[in-house]
């Protein structure tokens, strides 16, 4: 039986997040917001057991164009690469993103990795014209908003 719930749990998740993704393709769904995008991004990679890198690529509407889970890493760390971000952003024709990742530990204090990455992103991709929107740590309980805290 706690099986069969796991299933369900996790269909109703896939469920929801394509709902989303479909939503902001065809009906203008902004992502417009901090708690927005938190809510999104908790129901996408919040439960994962490793760390999940997601980029969210949008127009100028702030309308999605495309949701990627671009690195994937370990209990604690995943690598991303700045170029390939804005390889696959200018290939979307991308006018803004927002990134996020999880914290399986569930603390979404950013670590000074995150805060540096974050620097580099934002520094790579503003010379492409590019704007980066928001950073946000999600876990299942919590999340931390680069942009609510003033460090984008």
């Amino acid at each position: 039986m706690e099986t069969l719930q796991y299933a369900s749990k996790e269909a109703v998740i896939e469920a929801a997040i394509g709902f989303l993704e479909e939503a902001g393709r065809s009906y203008g769904e902004t992502l417009s917001s901090p708690h927005k995008t938190r809510e999104f991004l908790r129901l996408r990679i919040g439960a994962e057991e490793r760390e999940v890198f997601t980029v969210i690529y949008l127009n100028n509407q702030h309308q999605i164009i495309a949701v990627e889970d671009l690195f994937h890493g370990t209990l604690d760390g995943a690598a991303v690469y700045p170029r390939e971000v804005a390889k696959l952003a200018l290939q979307h024709n991308a006018a803004a993103v927002i990134f996020g990742h999880n914290h399986p530990s569930g603390v979404t204090e950013p670590s000074a990795a995150d805060r540096r990455i974050t620097e580099r992103l934002c520094s790579g991709l503003g010379l492409l014209d590019i704007r980066v929107l928001d950073h946000l740590i999600v876990s299942e309980k919590g999340s931390y908003s680069f942009a609510e805290n003033g460090l984008i």
